[in-house]
């Protein structure tokens, strides 16, 4: 008697517990839509503004808007897909996922912006990521943490299990007027806290930490990853005459291809690699700031 008592009670609060879950869910909704409004609009200023100090205004209050939207339960299942200012990534394991984006200064450099999400299932745990660049005299043999940030934005994360775990991120790092910088950077955790860097690309020369690339800014460097073949592949980078080698800022791809290889645990260094073998499902291609403000206005004027 007491079971059958206990069962129509429970059909008789089911719909109202359903209800209110959907409730529940229906205003957490409205709330990260409206952050995400706040966002986009933040953001086109943020990229697209030609006053510097209104463009890192609107990026201060971009990142207090961003931080307040991530603390709305379960955040890191909504995508903010029409925030079109930063790149939102998640690791293929789905354990975090990384957001960042740039601001241009006034004189053409970058600094770089974003925070990783981890996927609690409940209370928000960030790790933001300060750029540190300026004080990071050797990158690629240089390990640390996400408060010195050799900032990027990126693009692709690549999971690699070894004993211990850790990703490979491919990311956009730009530099100044007179060349761009893209970057392979790895991730892992320690004690659940963020470590960049790790001495697993071997050959070339020497083993790195991470790789950074720096090559003219009128160009374009392939920097991608072949899951086929467990293999990063990019551009040869080379200068327009042998007089002028260690002048990055004058590289440019010279029509041939290398690249890192996963064996082991580590990247080795593969070079002339043939690009027809390779399948053709290239990663999004970045799109400098300054380029997308461009095509923004000539948008709007048309």
């Amino acid at each position: 008697m007491k079971k059958l008592l206990v069962i129509c009670f429970l059909l008789l609060i089911a719909p109202h517990l359903i209800f209110a879950q959907h409730s529940d869910e229906t205003v957490r909704i409205k709330q990260l839509k409206v952050y995400e409004d706040s966002l986009t609009s933040l953001g086109k200023k943020m990229v697209n503004d030609d006053e510097e100090l209104i463009r890192k205004n609107a990026n201060y209050t971009f990142i207090k808007t961003l931080v307040s939207a991530l603390k709305v339960p379960n955040s890191f299942l909504y995508p903010f897909d029409s925030v079109k200012s930063v790149r939102i990534i998640n690791s293929p394991d789905n354990r975090f996922r990384i957001i960042s984006w740039p601001v241009v200064n006034q004189d053409g450099s970058y600094r770089f912006y974003g925070t990783i999400q981890i996927n609690t299932g409940g209370e928000l745990k960030l790790f933001p990521l300060d750029d540190y660049t300026p004080l990071i005299q050797h990158p690629e043999d240089t390990i640390t943490d996400n408060r010195k940030w050799l900032g990027a934005e990126y693009y692709k994360i690549i999971p690699v299990y070894t004993p211990q775990l850790y990703y490979v991120l491919l990311g956009w790092k730009g530099n100044n007027v007179n060349s761009t910088k893209k970057v392979i950077e790895v991730l892992s955790f320690k004690n659940g806290s963020p470590v960049l860097g790790m001495p697993v690309f071997v050959g070339n020369g020497k083993t790195r930490d991470r790789v950074v690339f720096e090559y003219a800014r009128q160009v374009s460097l392939l920097l991608r990853y072949v899951p086929e073949q467990n293999l990063i592949v990019f551009d040869h980078l080379s200068p327009p005459d042998p007089k002028l080698k260690n002048r990055h800022e004058l590289y440019g791809p010279d029509m041939s291809y290398d690249g890192y290889r996963l064996k082991n645990g580590k990247w080795v260094y593969v070079e002339n690699l043939d690009m027809r073998n390779m399948p053709n499902n290239h990663d999004e291609e970045y799109l400098d700031p300054k380029k997308q403000a461009a095509i923004d206005k000539a948008t709007k004027d048309n």
